[in-house]
């Protein structure tokens, strides 16, 4: 099987174990935005945020190097002093971020119960675990396991989330209590079906120093890339109101479908990116995927933009109605920030993390300078205006620096950026002019027929190919 093929089963791998589950939550989101007041779900929004800062600087990112060096293990012997090392370190530092962590939720003036920050220290270490343990079941390319397990969280964080909402009538802390119990029974079945004792060595000084040195540059990437995010946040959240951060949080729900599809092909990326990195033909490897990924990501984009005027109504309550208007400018941002990690996938395979960590720096100090600059302002926009600048900074700056080892090559956009442009122009239609009713719906069932033409169109080479293969293989399961 070819890097190509096996990345393609690879990222339907994790999509099986991931897609279903994740419906299902989307389906539930009426039900979290007619009991979740927007004040508390502004609350939970901010802890997630928090955690996704929190956890990288706990780690040092270790378990980001565990994984590109297992990928490169011929043995047990090697994969044990590289799992050691990983398992020493996060080991420790978790212990000594405790009564940190302890202190600063203590004195903040946010006024959280003690039970509330037990909950809180519990969900961001069961992250440090869970991150910990995909990593060491994905560099050992074991993605059937990642998928059986993420099945199983997804299935627990649905039920549970459900259970705190309607039976124990709790919201922000329910939510997080939902997803630690979740995080934590996973990442202990995952550790358990990889038979971790065995895998336990002593410390050693040189692979310690030679994984940190990989890992150490991915540290400002992953807490730059958590700034970006959680400065929205916060500043929505101290200097607007909680409620502008939960619509903000809101209008973030359909933007993540994006990100959800391509965290099944950037989790597979990864490891096919590194395993090819020694070959001759990698350059038209590298540049035949970034082709195909590029216009996936755009189809995806446009599509939900133009799908938005009837989706939005069903799922979301209208006490979120705000949140409407921004949802485009979101879509947009993630569409390069997913482009940016493709080259980070490349970058990590040649162990060149530094340009990572620095080029999301910059773009941290971008968006938290356009967040202040205007949040008195434009408020929630200032917001979404803030992470499309930093995620298109990130996305140009690493096509740049990616000159070092080879150019990629790129198609036309032209035709791609003026269909974009008119389906934005149609979605923000209702705002501009007095159109309603029948007319209003003719026009966005003609857009979204349009964008859904468009997107197969520029990708029927690949949906073509794709669609025979998996008749083919029906046809023989048949037989």
């Amino acid at each position: 099987m070819n890097h190509k093929s096996q990345l393609a089963k690879n990222t339907l791998i994790i999509a099986i174990g991931k897609l279903s589950t994740q419906i299902i939550s989307y389906l539930l989101l009426p039900l979290y935005s007619s009991k979740l007041d927007p004040s508390e779900y502004g609350i939970y929004e901010f802890i997630c945020t928090v955690s996704f800062f929190a956890v990288p600087l706990i780690t040092m990112q270790m378990e980001e190097s565990m994984f590109r060096f297992l990928v490169d293990c011929k043995t047990d012997k090697e994969k044990k002093k590289i799992i050691s090392q990983t398992i020493i370190y996060i080991g420790i530092a978790s212990l000594i971020s405790i009564p940190i962590m302890i202190l600063l939720l203590s004195v903040s003036n946010l006024e959280y119960t003690t039970r509330f920050i037990f909950v809180v220290i519990l969900f961001i270490l069961s992250n440090v675990v869970l991150y910990m343990s995909n990593a060491m079941v994905r560099g050992q390319g074991k993605f059937k396991l990642y998928s059986i397990a993420n099945v199983i969280l997804g299935i627990m964080t649905i039920l549970l989330n459900l259970f705190f909402i309607l039976v124990v009538k709790s919201q922000a802390e329910g939510l997080l209590c939902a997803n630690l119990i979740a995080n934590w029974t996973v990442a202990i079945f995952l550790l358990a079906k990889l038979k971790l004792p065995k895998f336990i060595g002593k410390f050693d000084k040189d692979t310690m120093k030679t994984m940190f040195k990989y890992s150490a540059p991915l540290v400002p990437n992953s807490i730059s890339w958590s700034i970006i995010n959680m400065s929205d946040g916060i500043i929505l959240t101290k200097l607007v109101s909680t409620a502008a951060n939960g619509i903000y949080g809101m209008a973030n729900r359909f933007p993540n479908i994006i990100n959800v599809f391509y965290s099944y092909f950037y989790t597979a990326w990864k490891e096919s990116a590194a395993k090819i990195v020694k070959e001759e033909n990698k350059e038209k490897y590298y540049n035949s995927i970034y082709a195909d990924i590029k216009r996936l990501l755009y189809a995806v984009t446009i599509c939900l933009i133009a799908a938005m005027p009837f989706a939005f109504p069903i799922f979301i309550n209208s006490q979120y109605e705000e949140s409407y208007m921004y949802i485009p400018i979101i879509m947009v941002a993630m569409f390069f920030s997913n482009l940016s990690s493709f080259y980070g996938g490349i970058f990590g395979a040649y162990k060149e993390t530094k340009v990572m960590g620095y080029t999301t720096m910059i773009a941290a100090a971008l968006n938290l300078l356009i967040d202040l600059g205007l949040v008195f302002k434009l408020g929630v926009f200032a917001a979404c205006l803030s992470t499309l600048v930093a995620d298109m900074f990130v996305y140009f700056f690493r096509k740049y620096k990616l000159k070092k080892f080879f150019k990629l090559k790129e198609t036309k956009m032209l035709g791609p950026i003026i269909v974009a442009c008119l389906i934005l122009f149609t979605y923000y239609l209702k705002y501009w002019t007095d159109i309603k009713g029948v007319a209003y719906w003719i026009v966005s069932v003609v857009t979204l027929i349009f964008a859904i033409g468009y997107s197969y169109l520029i990708n029927r080479e690949i949906i073509n190919t794709t669609a025979k293969q998996l008749i083919g293989k029906i046809r023989n399961h048949k037989k």
